[in-house]
Formats: C-alpha cells, structure tokens, sequence
C-alpha cells in the first residue's frame, strides 16, 4: 500500500467569497472553482475549501502545513496585511511545547492553521 495525497476539506464559514479571497491572498492558486466547493494548491500541497457552515466543527478544525521557510510565510503574512483585511488572529513564528517552530493563524471561520517547518 502506498499513500499519496491528503487532502482536508475545510470549512469556509458563513461567507464563502470571503474565504476563497483569502486564500488567494494568502498565496494558494485556485485550480477549481465552483458554488459549492473550491480546490486550491501551493506547490504539491492541495486542499478543497467547501462552501459549509458548522461553527463547533470550524471552531475544532486544525490543519499543519509544513513549509519549508517560516519567515517567508510570516513577511507575506504580514506584508499582504491579512490581519486587518480579514479580521483574522495569527501569532508569530515561536518555538512550541511539542518543539517545532510555528505560526498559528486562525482563517475568516475559525480553523486554526500550523504553519510550521
């Protein structure tokens, strides 16, 4: 047996336009399109944001993303201004409890993203 993708589904909260815009700024291409379900991709990572509302799954809902330069991510983070766009929370790059070194983002519904390397 041999695996080879994953690929999450993952909630877009209430406004779903809104999402999908944020992860175009975030940097992720948007390869498919359509009023129920977006498939977006950065490099070989893909994941599917779909058009659903849940707030106890979205508040829930964690994904890592491990990336190869941390502090890259952190200046687009911060230069592209998603923060005050968005209204969203993300702390910077900080070495965690289970030791990797991680930013923590919380998207437009509440999933919280490790970014880590």
């Amino acid at each position: 047996m041999k695996a080879m993708k994953l690929r999450p589904f993952i909630p877009s909260g209430t406004d779903y336009p809104r999402a999908v815009q944020f992860y175009i700024d975030l940097g992720f291409e948007k390869v498919y399109y359509s009023d129920e379900l977006t498939i977006f991709k950065f490099d070989d990572i893909e994941f599917h944001l779909q058009n659903y509302q849940n707030t106890e799954l979205q508040h829930n809902y964690m994904v890592e993303l491990c990336v190869q330069d941390l502090d890259a991510w952190w200046q687009h983070i911060q230069d592209s201004e998603l923060v005050n766009k968005y209204d969203i929370r993300v702390k910077p790059p900080q070495i965690q409890p289970y030791g990797k070194r991680a930013i923590h983002l919380i998207d437009t519904a509440g999933v919280l993203w490790h970014m880590t390397e």
